[in-house]
């Protein structure tokens, strides 16, 4: 089976709104205009009506009612507003497939795009395009169900007995989920370095070409395997090799990580 055949010939591959791919590329661009956004936005009923929800909500409540994306603007911030719109536009693209605890794959990614965007910032890498790379690091997963459920649900059965998830994708299928991701990214014209953030975080060591992001998916994946683990235990395997690929300071970062403790507040309300 060839991947770009099924996604090329897939009746229902996910889409992202237009904005979503321009807020992006704001990650990257000092010249975009935050009023030209918000008109996008706006014009999103969807869209609009999600982040109006989230900014009345009691993360972000005040005195009175959100009742205008620029209002949101003022309430929250601009970046605040922009991880909004990214979520709610990414989250909203995908149907749930059958069987598929849609809320905990989302609740994991936000935990991995919120320590993603945490560690960038120990790094010369965007912390916004560092937490969309973490949002998506695990789609194509959420693609396999949705366009191969029965094979997925196989293997799927297999991996909780113990086997190797991307062996058996590789195997079974001719491709992976990290594979599958890439292409994804690839077709919402997302920045070629997410897509290879999300197709080597596996061996981001091991990647032909330098690829960051994949790094600080890698951490940001073993810091959420370490969520309910002690301090010491998150210590003692920490993955200091792929620190170090970034340059991180490992004693600043290290010492820092107390602060993943209050790092997910409000991942419900996204995902709600």
């Amino acid at each position: 089976m060839k991947l770009t055949s099924l996604i090329d010939n897939a009746a229902n591959l996910p889409s992202i709104p237009k904005v979503v791919q321009e807020l992006i590329e704001s990650f990257s661009n000092d010249d975009f205009e935050i009023d030209d956004i918000t008109k996008k936005v706006s014009a999103d009923q969807a869209l609009t009506a999600k982040v109006l929800r989230l900014a009345n909500s009691a993360k972000y409540g005040g005195n009175r009612t959100v009742g205008s994306v620029n209002d949101a603007i003022v309430r929250m911030g601009f970046e605040a507003l922009r991880t909004l719109v990214l979520a709610s536009g990414i989250t909203a693209a995908f149907k749930t497939p059958e069987g598929f605890d849609i809320k905990q794959f989302w609740r994991r990614s936000f935990m991995v795009a919120n320590r993603a965007k945490w560690v960038a910032k120990y790094t010369r890498q965007n912390p916004e395009t560092s937490f969309t790379c973490g949002m998506i690091h695990c789609v194509g997963d959420l693609l396999m169900h949705i366009l191969l459920p029965d094979q997925a649900r196989g293997i799927e059965l297999l991996v909780a007995e113990g086997a190797n998830k991307v062996d058996l994708q590789r195997n079974q299928l001719g491709f992976d989920y990290l594979e599958a991701g890439e292409s994804l990214a690839q077709r919402w014209k997302f920045p070629q370095d997410i897509a290879e953030g999300i197709r080597y975080q596996n061996e981001p060591l091991g990647a032909d070409h330098p690829t960051p992001l994949a790094a600080i998916n890698a951490l940001a994946i073993y810091l959420t395997d370490q969520a309910d683990n002690d301090k010491q235990a998150l210590l003692a395997d920490f993955p200091s090799a792929i620190a170090v690929s970034l340059d991180i300071d490992l004693v600043e970062l290290l010492a820092n990580v107390d602060q993943l403790d209050e790092i997910d507040e409000g991942i419900e309300e996204l995902i709600g």
